[in-house]
């Protein structure tokens, strides 16, 4: 059994020696080759340039095109969002302005009311001060009545107590004297 074993692998050994190697390489199966390798590139560029290209030409014009439409758009809501901005400003500016103009024309209101209203005040505390000094010029005459009758019976009493008795118009004459200073 093994003489048959070492046989049949010596043939095998023999036969492949003398087969002309990897058909690749074999000279004699290279027209053969070279044809079928020109048909399969020309299928292939068939393929490519009628399938394949078209619609990977159109993906890319497609992209293209969104990706325009997408730059046009942002750009013009940029340009949208600039003008807002630029209106926002000027609104805030004007109703800045405009508070100015309301701030100032209370303000001038208040000055205004209290400017009446410290007049009013000034004419009461005015009439008040006349009717307080009224009220001293009366409380003073009559203090000075009452000093002058005071005086009158004081001096009267002095005099009777001394023993004698007083003359009601020199003492009046004299008081008054006094008085004027």
């Amino acid at each position: 059994m093994a003489t048959e074993t070492h046989e049949a692998t010596g043939h095998a050994a023999d036969a492949a020696a003398s087969a002309p190697g990897m058909p690749q390489l074999d000279f004699s199966n290279w027209a053969n080759q070279i044809f079928w390798l020109l048909v399969t590139l020309v299928v292939i560029y068939l393929v490519l340039s009628r399938i394949a290209l078209p619609r990977i030409g159109a993906v890319l014009a497609e992209r293209q095109g969104t990706i325009t439409n997408d730059i046009a758009k942002a750009e013009e809501l940029k340009q949208l969002a600039v003008e807002a901005e630029d209106a926002y400003n000027k609104a805030l500016a004007d109703a800045r302005v405009e508070a100015g103009g309301i701030v100032a024309d209370a303000k001038a209101d208040i000055q205004k009311d209290l400017d009446k209203a410290l007049a009013k005040a000034d004419a009461e505390i005015a009439a008040k001060a006349a009717e307080g000094e009224k009220a001293i010029a009366e409380i003073r005459s009559s203090a000075l009545k009452s000093v002058k009758e005071v005086a009158k019976d004081t001096a009267k009493e002095l005099v009777a107590s001394m023993g004698g008795k007083a003359d009601a118009k020199a003492l009046t004459a004299a008081i008054n004297a006094r008085m004027k200073g």
